[in-house]
């Protein structure tokens, strides 16, 4: 059931290697409770009643072992796509905007290896894009904040009040995403994630305050935390 009659896909970026969690297998394929992280993640948009497709993007040696040992394993009913990845996340990113349903009027992008965001999160996505065209999920920062110089000079002490630690999903309406993609390509942006491409189109992106739970495991560190939020 779609959104006040939208199309509503997630692409789920899942094609990195996570040198710093130290293990044989690649992060999104790591089992938490005998289960890979990556079945927790796309679990949450597949029984949200609002999604309407999900496109998983694989390291392309890996798609089939993503469709046989998750996909197909667990059941998963709106995976309606697992493409290859490209050499950094932004390529991954776009090689899924691509695939996904001709009909997708807003497009929710995920990291793979969040499998706590919750359903308030990503509801609360869909109706921000349907209000502002651009919304991402964060919290705001605990810590003081420092930016620091390459000598490792504290040069400045940003309001702590006006920052926010971003997480996924980030979500758009999608002929805006594609545009800010096709735009990168063409100026050889790199941004350090989705928002920031939409931002150097000039258009305005709002925050919603998500979960401080909605961690991205990508150390030996996080997966421990993930077992316990598990548990």
């Amino acid at each position: 059931m779609s959104y006040n009659g939208k199309y509503i896909s997630v692409v789920l970026p899942a094609s990195g290697i996570g040198k710093r969690m130290n293990s044989s297998i690649n992060k999104q394929f790591i089992l938490l409770k005998d289960k890979p992280i990556l079945a927790y993640t796309i679990e949450k948009f597949d029984n949200n009643e609002y999604i309407d497709e999900i496109v998983v993007v694989a390291r392309e040696e890996e798609k089939e072992y993503c469709f046989n040992e998750v996909v197909k394993k667990y059941g998963f009913r709106k995976v309606t796509n697992i493409v290859g990845g490209g050499t950094e996340r932004q390529d991954s990113v776009y090689k899924g905007l691509l695939a996904v349903n001709g009909s997708c009027d807003i497009v929710l992008i995920h990291d793979g290896v969040r499998p706590f965001v919750r359903d308030e999160d990503i509801i609360n996505s869909i109706k921000g894009v349907i209000k502002h065209k651009a919304c991402v999920i964060g919290t705001p920062v605990k810590d003081t904040i420092k930016k620091v110089n390459v000598e490792g000079d504290i040069i400045d002490t940003p309001e702590r009040s006006t920052l926010w630690a971003v997480q996924t999903p980030q979500s758009f309406s999608y002929d805006i995403i594609l545009k800010a993609y096709d735009y990168a390509i063409k100026s050889k942006i790199i941004g350090t994630d989705d928002s920031m491409l939409v931002e150097k189109l000039g258009y305005k992106v709002k925050i919603i305050e998500g979960s401080y739970s909605n961690i991205k495991i990508t150390t030996p560190e996080d997966l421990k935390l993930a077992q316990l939020l598990l548990s």
